[in-house]
């Protein structure tokens, strides 16, 4: 097996494991509407300082098309934990190839929603063995294919010479058979990204071992730096970032109509939110949203403003 020489920057392709992702680092925040390019791009990869085994430095260079592979499925109505889960994953699906085209491919499993047998915990005797405990039906959920697809899929790049480095980013262990055989049977280079934004989730062991660099956490201000345009053209329509997407989307939703009538658009709305303002302490009117006084602030501002209408002054 022949790989690159030390000067040579390692052809490098990321495979994101987007279930593990999203429970890792985005549920429950204000990054769902993430650009994983310029994460990796921009934060992770140049923060890696990563030798070859002679421990000489070593360059990467990503693949131009695609540079991300991220796998991923589509939610299913039924057991979806919000009302617009299902059209704002469909809207994030959309603006990532807008923005990158053939930068990214999104590569889909499916869901799977069976009724099954379980058993039960006993609620006066929490430890009582399963085989002791009842039976009754409960809604499995899984997501399937995901996994599967993503360990194929690095290792036919790797197996085929397309890759002279694989960067995965996920906790999976069932993800190690395939990493164990790209260590076996190629020179490529493994990089695991651990995709969590504290300490409390640890490195898989077995992953760990068949990496040749780790990346244990992925920092919450990378997060908030890779965010895409809120507002993404292309097609017969621009797509839009969700309003549910937003850190604080209930006290967004209580401003946004004023604003709107203050501003004269959505579109303009939104540009005011986001900008500093002098007469909001410097701060934009995004940012004080993260509290209820900072929210009537805003209101306050708005509805003064509204009452004087001298255009001079406006917002």
């Amino acid at each position: 097996m022949h790989g690159p020489t030390a000067s040579t920057p390692l052809r490098t392709r990321i495979y994101i494991d987007g279930y593990n992702l999203y429970y890792g680092c985005l549920r429950n925040t204000a990054f769902k509407w993430l650009d994983p390019i310029a994460l990796c791009e921009q934060h992770i990869l140049p923060s890696i300082l990563a030798p070859d085994d002679l421990l000489r430095p070593r360059s990467w260079v990503l693949l131009p098309a695609p540079s991300l592979k991220f796998f991923t499925a589509r939610i299913i109505e039924s057991v979806a934990s919000d009302p617009d889960s299902v059209s704002s994953q469909a809207r994030y699906h959309s603006a990532l190839r807008k923005l990158h085209g053939t930068r990214i491919e999104l590569i889909e499993g499916y869901y799977a929603v069976n009724p099954m047998k379980v058993r039960l915990i006993c609620a006066t005797q929490p430890k009582r063995l399963p085989k002791d405990c009842d039976t009754g039906l409960a809604w499995k959920v899984e997501e399937k294919q995901s996994d599967v697809n993503l360990a194929l899929h690095a290792y036919h790049d790797a197996l085929t010479g397309t890759v002279d480095q694989v960067v995965v980013v996920t906790n999976d262990t069932d993800l190690a058979p395939a990493l164990e055989m790209i260590r076996a049977n190629t020179s490529v280079r493994v990089g695991l990204v651990i995709p969590t934004t504290g300490h409390h989730r640890h490195p898989n062991s077995e992953l760990v071992k068949l990496a040749h660099w780790v990346r244990k956490r992925i920092d919450t201000r990378e997060l908030a730096a890779s965010q895409l345009p809120r507002v993404i053209a292309g097609g017969r329509q621009a797509t839009l970032k969700p309003e549910s997407w937003y850190a604080n989307p209930q006290r967004l939703k209580q401003v946004l109509g004023p604003v709107i009538d203050a501003k004269g658009s959505r579109g303009a709305a939104f540009k005011w939110m986001e900008a500093p303002n002098p007469f909001l302490g410097g701060r934009p009117p995004m940012e004080l949203l993260e509290t209820e006084q900072g929210t009537e602030k805003i209101l306050s501002y708005i509805n003064d403003w509204r009452s004087r209408r001298e255009p001079a002054q406006e917002p």
